[in-house]
Order: C-alpha cells, then sequence, then structure tokens
C-alpha cells in the first residue's frame, strides 16, 4: 500500500487560496504589507516541500506525480517569494511574472485531470485548477493597470474563492476517503507491510 499526503497538500493550497482573496480583498491597500508575509511564507513553505517531494519521488500512480508535484512546487514558490517581496517592501510585479507561468501549468493540468478523467471527481478536480490558473494570469494585469478596478478585484477574489471551494470539496472527501482507506494500516516498525 502506498502512503499519500495529498490531503495535506489540498488543505494547504485551499488555506493559501483563501488567504490570497483575503489579502486581495483588504491587504492590498494596507500601507504595512509585513503581517501578510508569514502567512504566504507558512503556506510556500510547505507547499514547496511536499511538492517537491512529489516531483523527485513519485509516490503516487502515474501522472498525478506530475500533475499534483509540479502544480504544487510552483504554487508554493509563488507564496515564498510573494512572502519574501511583502517582507522586504518589494514590488509585487516580478512575483506576477513567475506567476503567470505557474498559472498556465494549472491550467493544463486541469485540461488534462479532465480530458484523463483522473481523480475520482474530475470536473471539480479540473475546474478548480483551471480557476486557479485563471487567477494566476490575471495577477500582472492587475498589478499593472487595474489595481485601482474594484470590479477587476472582484472578479479575482470570486475566482480565488470558486477555486478554494471545489479544492475544499475535494480535500474533504479525499480525508473522508483517506481516513478509512488507510484505518487498519500498520507501518513496518509495527509489524506492518
Amino acid at each position: 500500500m502506498f502512503i499519500d499526503f495529498l490531503t495535506l497538500i489540498m488543505i494547504n493550497m485551499v488555506g493559501g487560496t483563501v488567504l490570497l482573496a483575503y489579502y486581495l480583498w483588504r491587504g492590498i491597500d494596507e500601507a504595512n504589507q509585513r503581517p501578510y508575509a508569514a502567512g504566504f511564507f507558512g503556506v510556500g513553505l510547505l507547499a514547496l516541500v511536499t511538492g517537491l517531494q512529489l516531483s523527485f519521488t513519485w509516490p503516487l500512480p502515474g501522472s498525478y506525480n506530475v500533475g499534483y508535484g509540479d502544480a504544487t512546487t510552483l504554487f508554493g514558490v509563488v507564496f515564498l517569494i510573494t512572502a519574501l517581496a511583502l517582507w522586504q517592501g518589494w514590488s509585487l510585479i516580478p512575483v506576477s511574472i513567475y506567476a503567470f507561468f505557474a498559472a498556465i501549468d494549472a491550467l493544463i493540468v486541469g485540461i488534462r485531470i479532465w480530458s484523463l478523467q483522473l481523480t475520482k471527481e474530475p470536473l471539480i478536480s479540473a475546474v478548480g485548477f483551471v480557476l486557479a490558473g485563471f487567477a494566476g494570469l490575471g495577477v500582472f494585469p492587475f498589478l499593472m493597470w487595474f489595481r485601482e478596478n474594484k470590479i477587476v478585484r472582484w472578479i479575482g477574489i470570486l475566482l480565488l474563492l470558486g477555486t478554494a471551494l471545489l479544492w475544499g470539496i475535494t480535500f474533504y472527501g479525499s480525508l473522508w476517503d483517506h481516513m478509512a482507506s488507510f484505518s487498519k494500516w500498520v507501518p513496518a516498525t509495527m509489524g506492518g507491510q
């Protein structure tokens, strides 16, 4: 039996996406951006560590390692460099350029989840990744030209909250199933597999 930690990755992504929506709603206009750095750092660090683990060791069946590992790693890097930029008071424009390419990855992962019918709920998973991708693609234009536009800001917030909702639905279903499927598992140190 393989052991995975996708539920940890998923709840971290849900939390990070909600944090980003909140930052877009309230934090981006605050004079002091530093308090947000800790939240972005925590989400980014966990995503980077778990994403690299998936990408390097391939503990999951087949292409799940590529889709979830790479996307989680890129998500982690975006959040870590956002944390650094907020802490130092740097512009978020360079972060948004990197986020653009991470967003392309999310779009492709979402499309491939649907086309390959991966996961137990491919439509929910696919739409979650696609919404995240669209949100990521919009960061650079928002910061460059639409920062003061409330309609554009609310579109971004709604995309992020929609992503978090879909990922949350996936997370809770996965957590429920994982706890059942691993309930009888015993580690090798205790006489298990």
